[in-house]
């Protein structure tokens, strides 16, 4: 795939993010080429692709702890400040002594910095966020001691204090329990039904379907991006699938041409 990648057309004055023919990658070494396109405000949007597709690499330069090797990704109406951002569970360092309570109440950093104390008032706002996904009573635990699907409510816990207008979810879903995926999506639709902004790397295409009203296929290149039953079609998951098996993992950044 070459030249200028497909467009979703979401008019600009309704996106929170924009991308401008962004290429993202690691030590000069692309993941992500030539996006284009809008998220538009208060969407719920999954990124899906094979293995390898650069979909992480996309949410790590949504979240602006990874910045384009090209082109740019713009924010409109909101700082980096009001991303939250979700990453993998393997990204986690669960033999870290950090009790649930401290790890949820990470997410008030926004209000109270790193060293500042948790009041009473905020106490109570850890607790509330705890008994919202199913872990009153798990306060005092180590993380270390729980199972994944635990560890995942304690971090959509912490999402919840974060409070943020765009949330930004890598695999939320991934080798947890049915009854926590069925939980943890109660709460996006929650946040998708207070209008804000949702995009989630996801592998579960059913999953997508009944939930995800937009999506972006990507295979390192865009595939297709737009209403979900339009982009999740056999030809298109073809696509992706053979150009995901063709991509040189030793490909040099290649520069962008824009249509006149």
């Amino acid at each position: 795939m070459t030249g200028r990648a497909p467009i979703n057309s979401a008019p600009v004055n309704s996106a929170v993010i924009s991308f401008d023919c962004v290429t993202l990658g690691y030590e000069r070494h692309p993941a992500v080429h030539h996006l284009s396109g809008q998220v538009q405000k208060g969407s719920l949007t999954a990124v899906v692709g094979p293995n390898g597709a650069g979909k992480s690499t996309l949410l790590k330069g949504v979240a602006g702890t990874l910045r384009p090797l090209d082109g740019n990704i713009e924010l409109h109406g909101i700082s980096p400040r009001n991303i939250a951002y979700l990453p993998q569970q393997a990204q986690i360092d669960r033999s870290f002594p950090i009790s649930v309570f401290d790890l949820t109440a990470m997410g008030l950093w926004r209000e109270i910095g790193l060293f500042k104390a948790v009041n009473r008032t905020r106490r109570e706002r850890v607790y509330e966020a705890l008994v919202a996904v199913g872990l009153q009573g798990f306060e005092r635990r180590p993380i270390g001691t729980l199972s994944g699907g635990q560890l995942q409510r304690v971090l959509f816990a912490r999402l919840l204090l974060q409070d943020a207008e765009v949330i930004a979810l890598d695999e939320p879903f991934n080798a947890i329990d049915a009854k926590t995926a069925a939980d943890l999506m109660a709460l996006i639709q929650r946040w998708h039904g207070e209008a804000r902004t949702v995009v989630a790397v996801l592998h579960d295409l059913e999953l997508v379907r009944k939930h995800f009203p937009d999506t972006l296929l990507m295979a390192r290149h865009p595939i297709d991006w737009g209403r979900t039953e339009a982009v999740l079609t056999g030809a298109n998951l073809l696509k992706a699938r053979q150009i995901s098996e063709a991509f040189d993992d030793n490909a040099e950044v290649c520069g962008h041409v824009h249509a006149a």
